[in-house]
């Protein structure tokens, strides 16, 4: 494979929080203890993540438990041993989208085995896990995914509610959420795209009637990183929330302190111009009550206008702090964290040395550290997730014809329509452009001398005329471009194939492809191909050819 890096500044829409957090700016170290250079603090790190044995033992029985339902395989239950022998680990996740998810699912899982394996070779024993989203409760986010065409073009493929049994209460929980028999023919339709290979045979193993978006997902992950060793998690266990009772407590009964935290943290982010990824107010709790089968968020009443909290909402139901902690005690697997409490819940369950995500988690992380001091005394680092573009032959085609590049691409359909058809001129209307722009600079940089002579003050000016006619003459070639694009139908087939190979949709390949087409079409041993290019210390984006 041959790969390129790009880096993240010409990414669209990527954020400034992210872009310096990646070079570790001055103005981010307050909101993360750890620079993304995994290696310069592992060690130490380590020596920081304090876990109760008891619960090690009890989270060891429900990986095993969880991980073998899903057919887990000996290097999986080999790494379950190692955790429950004293072992660290490295942390991942994903909300459990339709057929695995998008591409960036898998990387995330490869860059978990990469950081555990790093780890344990600089003497810190860590496995791998990947946490399975199942609580969250937006079915349409994860209820589809779009896998590549017989043409190479990304068909969108869905369940829609009357697919599940009893359809799908608004605002469930997605683990909680089963397949009905409409499941089948979206099955079909993924198998016959996805050809002839092993995925395919996974993908029917896994999607079937009785299972959930969240059962499903991890039988096939448990097949895609059988050789990886990934410890697979699925947070709505009952056992889990059990364990995880003190945290849901302290959420209701701290939940004044918590607050007041988080507010401060959001004008302290605000005050060094990022943003807030979660909108937190004086309502806000970290916790989501399930009721009458929908997640529904617990809100503070009265603006916490008292010392514990005042009174809460779940929904149109009343309670006090200690209504609520008494159905905590007693239920506890009804209640679940909300994005900046789930990394912070996560963490109490697991002896992580390191959580790897996107964008929007580190931006979740910048948030989440008030409320890792408060309950945990200590923030647990986080790392980009390795993020990459991959490139078929087809595209690799096109590119080269028109020498062009991704951050071509990166710049929209229709910017791509309009380089590729000026690159399309014939060689002599080319020639002419060429020369017109040597004549302008040739002849304006002999006036601008002659100026400067006579009145240095008019040197500004006369730049300003050349830019001015420049920019005249990529008007004048953009015109032409358009003409030609409307003339040439090759020019908008082949810029259309490289948008929607590339930047489907106006968003990054990984973000829109399902991961499952790209291995069924190159096989499992694409995952090995991808794992040499993830380095935990190279932080930009990388551009890879597979073939």
């Amino acid at each position: 494979m041959k790969s390129q890096c790009l880096p993240f500044q010409q990414i669209p829409h990527t954020t400034r929080l992210f872009l310096d957090y990646l070079s570790y700016t001055p103005s981010v170290r307050s909101f993360y203890p750890r620079s993304p250079i995994f290696s310069e603090w592992v060690k130490d790190e380590s020596q920081r993540v304090a876990y109760d044995t008891a619960r090690r033992g009890k989270v060891s029985e429900i990986l095993e438990r969880q991980n073998r339902a899903w057919g887990a395989s000996s290097k999986t239950l080999a790494n379950i041993d190692r955790f429950k022998r004293g072992a660290l680990v490295a942390v991942t996740g994903q909300q459990v989208g339709l057929f695995g998810g998008p591409l960036f699912s898998i990387f995330k899982a490869l860059t978990a085995v990469k950081l555990a394996e790093q780890a344990t070779a600089a003497g810190v024993e860590c496995v791998p896990v990947f946490w399975l989203a199942t609580e969250d409760h937006d079915l349409a986010e994860v209820n589809h995914v779009a896998l590549l065409s017989e043409h190479g073009l990304p068909e969108r493929l869905a369940v829609e509610s009357q697919a599940f049994e009893g359809h799908a209460v608004a605002d469930a929980p997605v683990g909680t959420v089963k397949f009905g028999p409409e499941i089948e023919p979206v099955v079909e339709r993924a198998a016959a795209l996805l050809g002839d290979s092993e995925v395919k045979t996974w993908l029917r193993q896994a999607y079937r009637p009785g299972e959930s978006l969240g059962s499903a997902f991890a039988l096939l992950f448990a097949k895609l990183f059988a050789e990886w060793g990934v410890i697979l998690l699925d947070p709505a266990d009952e056992d889990f929330h059990d364990l995880a009772k003190p945290l849901f407590r302290a959420a209701i009964e701290r939940v004044s302190e918590l607050d007041e935290a988080l507010l401060a943290r959001g004008k302290a982010l605000e005050a060094a111009g990022y943003h807030q990824q979660v909108k937190v107010t004086s309502a806000t709790t970290l916790l989501f009550e399930v009721k009458n089968g929908a997640r529904t968020v617990v809100r503070r009443r009265n603006n916490g206008a008292n010392d514990n909290g005042g009174e809460f909402a779940v929904g149109e139901e009343r309670s006090s702090s200690k209504e609520l902690v008494e159905r905590i005690e007693e239920t506890p697997e009804t209640f679940s964290p909300n994005a900046i409490f789930r990394p912070v819940v996560q963490d109490y369950l697991l002896p992580t040395l390191v959580y790897t995500g996107g964008a929007a988690e580190v931006a979740y992380f910048a948030q989440a550290a008030v409320v890792y001091e408060k309950l945990l005394g200590r923030v647990t680092p986080i790392l980009p997730r390795f993020s990459a573009t991959l490139l078929e032959a087809k595209a690799v085609r096109i590119l080269t014809r028109y020498q062009l590049g991704l951050p071509d691409v990166l710049l929209g359909p229709e910017k791509v329509r309009e380089v590729i058809a000026a690159r399309s001129l014939p060689p002599d209307l080319q020639a002419r452009f060429s020369e017109a722009y040597a004549s302008v600079e040739q002849s304006m940089a002999a006036l601008r001398e002659s100026i400067g002579k006579l009145d240095s003050t008019l040197i500004d000016a006369a730049e300003s005329t050349r830019t001015s006619m420049s920019h005249q003459i990529d008007r004048l070639r953009a015109r032409v471009a358009r003409a030609e694009q409307q003339r040439n139908e090759v020019i908008t087939r082949h810029a259309d194939a490289l948008s929607n190979a590339l930047f489907p949709n106006k968003v990054l390949q990984e973000r829109e492809v399902a991961g499952v087409s790209f291995v069924a079409r190159y096989g499992p041993e694409l995952l090995a191909n991808l794992y040499q290019h993830v380095h935990p210390d190279c932080h930009d984006h990388q551009v890879i050819e597979v073939q």
